[in-house]
């Protein structure tokens, strides 16, 4: 079944598709939400109960804050980058879809590792201590299959230019970092040119740190707690591995 205008428009009581704000569709055997690239408004989707297979709907919505998407047909969690630009999204409700699996703690790490903005997930509060844990022991969730990020050349193999180019290189760590915390890309003209000879590695961790430090201007207060959790569990494994190592080499010394 098709989600229309006319349906739309019955169940918020509204006079048109940018007025609409909260939306009740539940159990309505829905199978077509295109609708939504025409609702960019909304705010609360109550969607549970329906035959839903993909979220990319959705990636337009940018005011959403809930979304209730519980016993659907979502297949793969994949599907989750399209809820990647809704940086005001902090209720999900995704359980008993596919994608949810049998491990349900690796599941729910994944989730807030792609999306750490939210504030509870199927009914369960996240904590800032969660979603640090989640962005290093969750799994990376990749582009869906059908949407290509980067085209090759016409002879098959990637431009040369565009691969060693310093800068295209600094945009792509930075805006990699930005798509896993649900923020929107920077452009080209945000970036300075590096002409520097550095070598492919030493690029990576300067503008890696760069990235992060181009972050960090665009966080609130909330996210900026989340920022400091994780920096300090990944200080304290470092230190204990520091100490580890020392403690090891130490006793080799004194045999």
């Amino acid at each position: 079944m098709k989600l229309t205008r006319k349906l739309v428009l019955a169940k918020a009581k509204a006079s048109d598709l940018e007025s609409v704000r909260k939306l009740n569709c539940w159990g309505c055997n829905l199978t077509d939400i295109s609708i939504f690239s025409e609702i960019p408004n909304v705010e609360v989707l109550t969607l549970s109960d329906n035959k839903i297979t993909s979220l990319s709907p959705f990636s337009g919505c940018l005011s959403l804050t809930e979304l209730y998407l519980r016993r659907n047909m979502i297949q793969s969690l994949s599907e989750l980058t399209h809820l990647r630009p809704l940086t005001h999204l902090r209720v999900l409700w995704l359980a008993e879809n596919p994608c949810c699996g049998e491990n349900t703690s690796q599941y729910r790490l994944t989730v807030l590792r792609c999306l750490p903005g939210l504030h509870k997930l199927d009914d369960q509060v996240v904590t800032e201590d969660e979603v640090a844990f989640a962005l290093t022991e969750g799994e990376e969730i990749l582009t869906p299959p059908g949407i290509v990020t980067n085209q090759p050349a016409k002879n098959g193999h990637q431009d040369a230019d565009t691969e060693t180019d310093p800068l295209n290189y600094n945009m792509e760590e930075t805006n990699k970092i930005r798509q896993e915390l649900g923020m929107k890309p920077l452009s080209r003209d945000k970036f300075p040119s590096v002409s520097s000879p550095l070598t492919r590695t030493s690029i990576r961790k300067n503008h890696t740190l760069d990235a992060i430090l181009l972050l960090l201007k665009d966080l609130d207060e909330e996210e900026l707690r989340i920022v400091n959790t994780a920096t300090h569990n990944l200080l304290q494994t470092y230190t204990l591995g520091t100490d580890t190592m020392r403690a090891s080499q130490q006793s080799l010394t004194n045999c």
